[in-house]
C-alpha cells in the first residue's frame, strides 16, 4: 500500500454510521427545549417561574425543534421521489446538525449584541444562518444522493423553508398582537422587523407586516442563491480533474466510499466496475486428500489482490474461498498488487467456480520431496514438490516488502517451471512490512533488484526440487480462530497450520489471516521454533482489517509472545493430526474485471488531491460568499 493509498484509507476513521433516527430526533427536541428555556422570553410570561420555563421550552420546541422534525421526516420521501437514497437516519442527523448550526450562530450573535449593543446583528445572523444551512444541506445531498444541483436543492431547502415560514408567521403575530416570544432576537419587538436596522418601523401595522416579511424573504432567497452558487462552483472545480483524466465524477467515488463505511452499501463497487479492466487470472489449487478420498486441506491461490478494503471487491476473498472449500482451506497471498483488486464482490463467485473446476482437474500423487530453502540477495524461498508440481513461498524478511507485482510473479513462476516443474504455486508470504514509514513502500516491481533476486531464487529452488528424491508423506492440520479480532489485525480465519512430514523432516506452513506483519516478528517465530525442521509464516493480506486502520498489521496490536505461543500450540496439534495423504496441483485461467494498471494509485492520488484542494477552496468560497452577503445586506438597508 502506497502512502497516498494509506492516506485515503485513513479517511475511513472519520466516517461513521449514522445513529438511529429516534436518537437524532430526541437530541433535536432536547436541544430546542434547552435553548427555549434559557433564551426565549415570553412577553406575557407564566404565573410562576416554573410555568414560565415550561412555556419557554414549548416555544423553543416549536420555533427550533419543529423545522428540524419536518426536515427529518420529509426529506427522505421527497428525496426518494426525485431518485435519491437519503435514509431517515441520515436525514435526522443532518437536520440535527443544521439545528446546531443555527443555534450556535444565534447565540454568538446574541453575545455580540450584549457586548456591543448592535441590535440588528442577531436578526442579520438569523437570516444568514438559514441560508447557511440550506447551502450545507445542498452540499451533503449532492455528496450522498444527487448530482444535479437543481434537484438536490428541493430536499435541501426543506429545513430552511419551514423555519422561515414559522418565523414569518410568528413575526406577523407579534406585529398584530404586540405580544409573543423574543425568538432569540432581542427584548424589543422592533428587532423582529426588516426595518429595524434599515429605516425604522413604518406607520401602520399592514405596512410593517408587508415590508418586514417581503424584505426578509427576498433577503433570505438572495443569500441562499449566493451560498448555493458557491457550493455548486466548489463542486464543479473539485470534480473537474476526475472528469478530465478518468471520465468519471469524483463525488461518485466519495459517495460510494461514505456509503460503504457508514451504511455498508455496495455503491462503491458500481464506481469501480465503471473504471475496471478485463484481465486473465491464473487460479491454482493444491489439494491434499486422505486415503479415503476426502479432501483434508486445500491451498487456493487466485492470482489476485484481496482488496481494496473491507468487503468491497475482493477485500474478503480469503474468507470467501475458505467458506467454499472442503476441508481445511488455506488462502495465501498471490503475487499481485492493488491493480489486481476485483471491482465487485460478484466477481468472487466466478473465482470460486474456477477453484472447484481446478480441484476436479487435480491428478493425485502419493509422494513428495522434502522442503528446501534458498536465498538469493533479499529473496528467500521455501519450496516443496508434490508429484510433478511445486509450492513455493517467497519472503523478503528481514527486509520490509509489500506486494510483488503481477508480472514479476509470472516471470518467477516461468523460471521455476523451466527447471522441469509442471505447475508452480508461487505464494507471497507477505510477512514483513513497516507500513508507509520512511517512504519505502517495498513493492517488488519489474526491473528492481528484488525482482531479479526472486527470479534466481525460483530458478535455484526449482532445479533443486526436481533433483530431490520423493517419498510418501503425511499431513496434519490445526486451526484456531483466536481471541483476537479485526481491531487487532486478525481476520475471521484466525491461524491455520499445516505440517507436512516426509521421512524424518517436518515442515510447518503457518497461515495468519491478516495484512502483513510487524518487522522482525516472522524472524522471531522462525528462530524460536523447536518443534519442526522447517517453518514459514504467511499472511492472507485480507483487507477486511483495513476499515479499522489503514495499516493494521499482525503484531501491531497483538502481543508477540502470545502470538508465538498460539502458533506453537497449533503446530503441536497439527503434528498429532498427521496421517498419510495424497496430493496434486492443477491450474486454470479465468477472465475477471480488475482495477487495471495504475488505477489504484490514480484514484488515491485524485482523492487526496481533491480533499487537500477542497479545504483551501472551501475557505475561499466562504470568504467570498460572506463578502457578497454583506454587500447584499448593505444594498437592502439602503
Amino acid at each position: 500500500m502506497t502512502t497516498s493509498q494509506s492516506n485515503l484509507s485513513d479517511l475511513s476513521r472519520y466516517v461513521f454510521k449514522s445513529p438511529n433516527w429516534q436518537i437524532s430526533v430526541f437530541f433535536s427536541l432536547a436541544l430546542a427545549a434547552v435553548v427555549g428555556a434559557s433564551a426565549f422570553q415570553s412577553m406575557e410570561g407564566g404565573t410562576t417561574i416554573f410555568s414560565s420555563i415550561i412555556d419557554n421550552m414549548i416555544l423553543g420546541v416549536f420555533f427550533i425543534g419543529v423545522p428540524t422534525l419536518l426536515a427529518s421526516f420529509f426529506t427522505p420521501p421527497i428525496d426518494r421521489i426525485l431518485g435519491g437514497k437519503i435514509t431517515y437516519n441520515r436525514s435526522s442527523l443532518l437536520a440535527l446538525v443544521c439545528e446546531i448550526i443555527v443555534v450556535v450562530c444565534l447565540l454568538f450573535a446574541k453575545v455580540v449584541d450584549l457586548l456591543f449593543n448592535i441590535e440588528s446583528v442577531v436578526y442579520v445572523v438569523l437570516i444568514a444562518s438559514l441560508a447557511i444551512i440550506f447551502a450545507f444541506r445542498l452540499a451533503i445531498v449532492m455528496a450522498i444522493s444527487h448530482k444535479n444541483p437543481l434537484i438536490a436543492s428541493i430536499p435541501a431547502s426543506i429545513q430552511t423553508v419551514t423555519a422561515a415560514a414559522i418565523y414569518a408567521v410568528a413575526q406577523s403575530q407579534v406585529v398584530k398582537n404586540r405580544v409573543g416570544p423574543d425568538l432569540l432576537i432581542g427584548s424589543g419587538s422592533g428587532k423582529l422587523y426588516f426595518q429595524s436596522y434599515a429605516m425604522g418601523p413604518k406607520d401602520g401595522i399592514t405596512e410593517i407586516i408587508s415590508v418586514g416579511i417581503q424584505g426578509e424573504l427576498l433577503l433570505l432567497v438572495g443569500m441562499s442563491i449566493i451560498y448555493a452558487l458557491g457550493v455548486w462552483g466548489l463542486i464543479v472545480i473539485i470534480d473537474r480533474p476526475w472528469r478530465k483524466t478518468l471520465g468519471v465524477s469524483g463525488f461518485d467515488f466519495i459517495r460510494g466510499f461514505i456509503d460503504y463505511i457508514a451504511e455498508d452499501s455496495r455503491g462503491l463497487e458500481d464506481f469501480f466496475e465503471s473504471i475496471g479492466e478485463s484481465a486473465v487470472i491464473p487460479v491454482t489449487v493444491m489439494s491434499y486428500r486422505d486415503l479415503r478420498g476426502k479432501q483434508k486441506a486445500c491451498f487456493s491461490l487466485p492470482m489476485l489482490h484481496p482488496g481494496p478494503m473491507g468487503t468491497i471487491g475482493g477485500g474478503n476473498l480469503p474468507e470467501s474461498l475458505a467458506r467454499d472449500t472442503e476441508g481445511m482451506a488455506f488462502t495465501p497471498h498471490a503475487t499481485a498488487g492493488h491493480d489486481f483488486n476485483l471491482t465487485t464482490a460478484r466477481e468472487v463467485d466466478s473465482i470460486l467456480s474456477v477453484v472447484k473446476r481446478a480441484t476436479e482437474d487435480v491428478e493425485l500423487y502419493e509422494s513428495a520431496t522434502m522442503s528446501v530453502r534458498s536465498r538469493v540477495g533479499e529473496a528467500e524461498i521455501v519450496g516443496q514438490m508434490f508429484g510433478d508440481s511445486a509450492m513455493l513461498i517467497v519472503t523478503y524478511s528481514p527486509g520490509c516488502a509489500d506486494d510483488i507485482d503481477y508480472a514479476v510473479g509470472l516471470s518467477a513462476m516461468a523460471e521455476a517451471r523451466g527447471q522441469g516443474l509442471r505447475n508452480v504455486m508461487l505464494i507471497d508470504a507477505h510477512n514483513c512490512n513497516n507500513g508507509t514509514r520512511g517512504g519505502e513502500i517495498g513493492h517488488v516491481t519489474p526491473g528492481s533488484q528484488r525482482s531479479f533476486d526472486l527470479f534466481e531464487a525460483a530458478k535455484q529452488v526449482g532445479k533443486q526440487l526436481v533433483q530431490e528424491n520423493q517419498h510418501s508423506f503425511e499431513l496434519g492440520i490445526a486451526w484456531d480462530k483466536t481471541k483476537w479480532g479485526l481491531e487487532e489485525g486478525m481476520g475471521p480465519l484466525g491461524i491455520r497450520v499445516a505440517v507436512i512430514k516426509v521421512g524424518d523432516q517436518e515442515t510447518a506452513y503457518v497461515q495468519i489471516d491478516g495484512n502483513n506483519m510487524d518487522p522482525g516478528l516472522r524472524d522471531r517465530i522462525v528462530e524460536e521454533n523447536e518443534l519442526v525442521d522447517v517453518i514459514e509464516i504467511i499472511t492472507t493480506d485480507t483487507h477486511i482489517v483495513n476499515t479499522i486502520n489503514a495499516v493494521n498489521q499482525v503484531g501491531q496490536r497483538i502481543p508477540h509472545n502470545e502470538l508465538i505461543g498460539k502458533i506453537q500450540e497449533l503446530i503441536k496439534e497439527a503434528k498429532e493430526d498427521c496421517e498419510s495423504v495424497v496430493a496434486g496441483m492443477a491450474s486454470r485461467k479465468t477472465t475477471v474485471t480488475v482495477f487495471g494498471n495504475d488505477m489504484t494509485e490514480t484514484l488515491a492520488s485524485h482523492a487526496n488531491a481533491m480533499i487537500s484542494m477542497g479545504g483551501a477552496l472551501t475557505a475561499a468560497m466562504i470568504i467570498a460568499t460572506i463578502s457578497m452577503s454583506i454587500l447584499l445586506f448593505l444594498f437592502a438597508a439602503a
